[in-house]
């Protein structure tokens, strides 16, 4: 071998530098040994050099190597580097292939080791929470144990001291008495002492059951992590589902909560009894009602004595309080939900024979008005209002409604008509009457609803002690309705009914207060009865057999129960017809004897013919089409009808057309199309206004979702035509009318409305006041309206018969006479001979209007009383239309 080889150490390639320590550099350096050799003498390419570590020259003042192994470890050794060669360089490059090769296996395993590393010492941590719990428990269980142990040993002691006297004292020959005493109480002693071990066994088991949970909750606990850990798809963990589990059953299960703290309770008392019974000298009965005590109340554990007493005492008093605590919870809880309940509507209601409205719009508050002015007579009755909104809300709104409920009960709850479970809440199988409301907004929906509610009345099981009454917004969804509810569903189409009283107030002006006085439940409505004494009496004997009523049909029972307006002089009343009136209560009226009435004299005055007129309709709105059928029947030949909206002329006869309107069958009319808006005074002067014989004002289907903006427009649009009038107008010497003279703006309108009849259509009834002020409208209120025949048809099913032949084009309806076709002037008659004499031309007189009134007297008192009248005088007749 070389001197380089044994002398120096391998050169090496660690680039790291080291400096050497502070005694190192203060200390001398060694002298080197003189070598042998200054060059070795091995072949550069020797094979027995490092080949890895290739030589390289040294400094002359380099150390020996005594010296280098001494401070390897403080210098690196300086070499100079020099060209390698080609083996040289390709073994430097596959060592540093494999150097970066083992640090990325190095990387790997550590990463390993991390990740493996991390869920192992999570395991661990549990693993020693648990274990560390398990020593806890048991060096707890091993000392009360101990304790106990010792206190046996005591006993044991107690028992042989007991043992020893009583030999002593059967030596010493006592008494009888006293040695049987000494027995019993050697027996007892004997008997105590075999219960130590059950009182240990009670006391191991009670720590035991304690335990348990403990551990399941860590095994639970456990599991579940180790599941979540090691699975790499998304898996339910064992501790959600026991919790959904637990969840489920409380949610299901209406008594789950008491039951589960009525098992809380007696697992607290059963633990802790057991537990008295191993530390204490009671019986099992006893420690079970101490333990009960302490639970019941936690003070009771302060007479205690002991170590292991007062711990189990105070662990009973503390599972006492949570028991406490939670039940106080329960309580609180179940109190809340029967106030929220209560609050928020859910209750059922327990009521029959009661009036259920379903749904919530403009027209409950005159509805409810109608049927508490009706109920007034029974003292009362109840009415039921269910909607989608709040209880409280509803209550509100009620109660800002202004007028007497007269004893009659509005109940609100809360909750969808299309729901059988809020049906049955509301006991719909026993109201006498249900009113199903159509929502405000558009109509097709309203309908559609109204349809699928009647759909779940109808499958209710218990089934419909009363009838149903639908309001509907197209006249077109009627026929559907009817055929889904039969006959115990009765229609009324809102703006049918609306259409066509406006026709017939602008063809007879003052019919709106009629019909208002006869709608409503405040003065004069309609009756039917059965009148047994009556039957085999002819009608026009009927006419007059009741002092306050009026007769004006028969319910003739041999054609189905159909009811006869206007019926012959001649019909003979049968056993089971029953008669029609007009009359101020159901209890206010009733046959009487015949009165003695002069024969009336016929008065031969030929009715004047029908005259063409011309009429203005303003607005647009989906049922436009039917109304223009009603005019074409109600009007003479040769009439005019203008039309006055926005929607363009090009579309106008499409939609027309679209809603069912044949334009070949209009026989009397002619329509006149005229594009522009109602509410700009410029458009309206283009207009001939004072060439109309009336006009008709709509609230146009672009607002009529909001009564306010509608009655605005129908009001901005009924002031500026008759402002339009009454500039175009002669002025007319008149005297004062009212309050207002005949120079203010107010009087130049009420001059243009003796020219003109002008009817609007008002939603809202605050604006009826306005207009009743003013008096330069015959109005119609048609919320109000409609909200009375509601009422009307709720309260007797057969009268929406009788409405809708007075609404129809064919048939009876009700019309304003003049006095000359009855009387002559100055002429002194009863109102029954004035009857009879309307008899002669197949009319029934119902009422009359002063020519000094301002409202007509339906159904009038005193009707043999004779009265002077005056030919300016006009009576309300049912008649045949012409």
């Amino acid at each position: 071998m070389s001197l380089d080889s044994q002398d120096s150490p391998s050169p090496s390639f660690n680039r790291d530098w080291f400096f050497p320590s502070p005694s190192f550099i203060h200390q001398s350096p060694p002298k080197p040994p003189k070598p042998h050799r200054r060059f070795s003498t091995a072949s550069k390419h020797s094979p027995d050099s490092n080949l890895s570590n290739p030589p390289s020259f040294r400094s002359s003042s380099s150390f020996s190597s005594t010296t280098t192994s001494k401070y390897g470890r403080l210098r690196r050794r300086m070499e100079f580097p020099r060209t390698p060669d080609k083996y040289s360089r390709q073994h430097q490059n596959d060592f540093v292939l494999d150097r970066k090769l083992a640090v990325s296996n190095e990387k790997k395993q550590s990463t390993e080791k991390l990740s493996s590393g991390s869920l192992g010492h999570r395991v661990r941590v549990r693993w020693n929470l648990a274990i560390t719990v398990a020593i806890v428990i048991t060096a707890l269980t091993s000392l009360v144990h101990k304790n106990f142990t010792l206190h046996n040993q005591v006993i044991v002691l107690q028992d042989q001291i007991l043992k020893l006297n009583v030999r002593l004292r059967a030596c010493n020959m006592l008494s009888n008495l006293d040695i049987f005493d000494s027995v019993t109480q050697e027996h007892d002693d004997i008997g105590y002492g075999s219960d130590n071990g059950l009182k240990n066994l009670a006391l191991i088991v009670s720590l035991t059951l304690l335990s348990i949970p403990v551990l399941a909750f860590k095994y639970i606990d456990f599991v579940s992590k180790s599941r979540s850990s090691d699975s790499a798809l998304e898996e339910v963990l064992l501790n959600k589902q026991l919790a959904y589990r637990l969840d489920v059953f409380l949610s299901v299960h209406p008594y789950a909560k008491p039951l589960a703290l009525l098992v809380a309770t007696l697992l607290v008392i059963c633990l802790g009894g057991l537990a008295l019974f191993g530390v204490t000298d009671d019986s099992l009965a006893d420690c079970l009602w101490l333990s009960w005590t302490f639970v019941a109340d936690s003070g009771n554990h302060a007479n205690s004595e002991g170590i292991g007493p007062r711990l189990v005492s105070v662990s009973i008093s503390f599972g006492g309080m949570l028991i406490f605590a939670m039940m106080l919870g329960l309580v609180s809880d179940a109190i809340s939900e029967k106030f929220d309940s209560l609050r928020k509507g859910r209750s059922e209601v327990v009521e029959q024979n009661h009036t259920l409205i379903l749904g919530w719009s403009d027209k409950l508050g005159s509805l409810l008005n109608q049927l508490a002015i009706a109920n007034e007579s029974l003292g009362g009755g109840i009415v039921v209002v269910m909607a989608e909104r709040d209880k409280e809300e509803m209550e509100m709104d009620i109660a800002k409604m202004e007028f007497d409920f007269k004893g009659t009960s509005v109940i609100c709850r809360s909750g969808s008509p299309l729901i059988l479970a809020d049906l049955k809440k509301v006991s719909v199988s026993k109201a006498r009457a249900i009113v199903v409301l159509a929502e405000d907004g558009n109509a097709d929906q309203s309908d559609a609803r109204a349809l699928r509610t009647v759909l779940s009345l109808t499958g209710v099981k218990e089934g419909l002690k009363g009838h149903i009454v639908v309001e509907l917004s197209d006249l077109d969804n009627e026929v559907l309705v009817k055929l889904v509810g039969g006959d115990l569903v009765e229609t009324v189409v809102a703006h049918d009914v609306i259409g066509r009283l406006m026709i017939q107030c602008a063809r007879q002006p003052g019919l709106a207060q009629i019909w208002e006085d006869i709608l409503g439940f405040e003065n004069c409505e309609f009756y039917i009865k059965r009148w047994p004494q009556l039957h085999g009496m002819q009608f026009e004997d009927i006419l007059i057999s009741f002092p306050d009523a009026i007769p004006c049909g028969i319910k003739v029972a041999s054609c189905g129960g159909k009811i006869i307006l206007n019926p012959e002089d001649s019909y003979v009343l049968q056993e089971d017809d029953e008669i029609l009136v007009i009359a101020e209560d159901d209890d206010s009226y009733a046959p009487a004897a015949l009165p003695t009435v002069k024969e009336a004299t016929f008065m031969h005055i030929a009715r004047p013919a029908r005259m063409p007129q011309k009429i203005l309709l303003c607005g647009w709105r989906r049922d436009i089409d039917d109304m223009i059928v009603v005019l074409d029947a109600f009007l003479a030949p040769g009439s005019e009808l203008w039309m006055f909206n926005d929607v363009p002329e090009n579309e106008r006869e499409k939609k027309l057309i679209d809603g069912g309107l044949d334009f070949s069958r209009l026989e009397n009319i002619q329509l006149v199309n005229r594009e522009g808006n109602a509410v700009i005074r410029r458009q309206l002067e283009s207009l001939p206004l004072h060439s109309f014989d009336s006009i008709l004002i709509l609230a146009d289907e672009s607002v009529e979702d909001s009564a306010i903006q509608a009655d605005s427009r129908s009001l901005a649009t009924l002031l500026l035509i008759r402002d339009i009038q009454s500039k175009r107008l002669p002025m007319v010497n008149q005297v004062r009318r009212g309050s207002f003279s005949q120079g203010s703006w107010i009087g130049e309108m009420q001059q243009a409305s003796d020219k003109s009849v002008i009817i609007s259509e008002i939603l809202d009834p605050r604006t009826k006041n306005l207009l009743c002020t003013s008096k330069i409208s015959d109005y119609v209120l048609s919320n109000e309206l409609v909200s009375m025949a509601l009422a009307m048809v709720a309260e007797d099913q057969q009268i929406n018969d009788v409405l809708e032949e007075l609404f129809a084009e064919e048939g009876n309806e009700l019309q304003i006479r003049q006095a000359d076709l009855y009387l002559s002037e100055g002429e002194e008659l009863s109102f029954y001979e004035v009857l009879l004499r309307a008899r002669q031309r197949r009319e029934i007189v119902i009422g009359y209007r002063a020519a000094n009134a301002e409202r007509a007297v339906i159904n009038p008192p005193a009707k043999t009383e004779r009265r002077r009248w005056s030919l300016k005088d006009a009576f309300v007749v049912i008649a045949e239309k012409e």
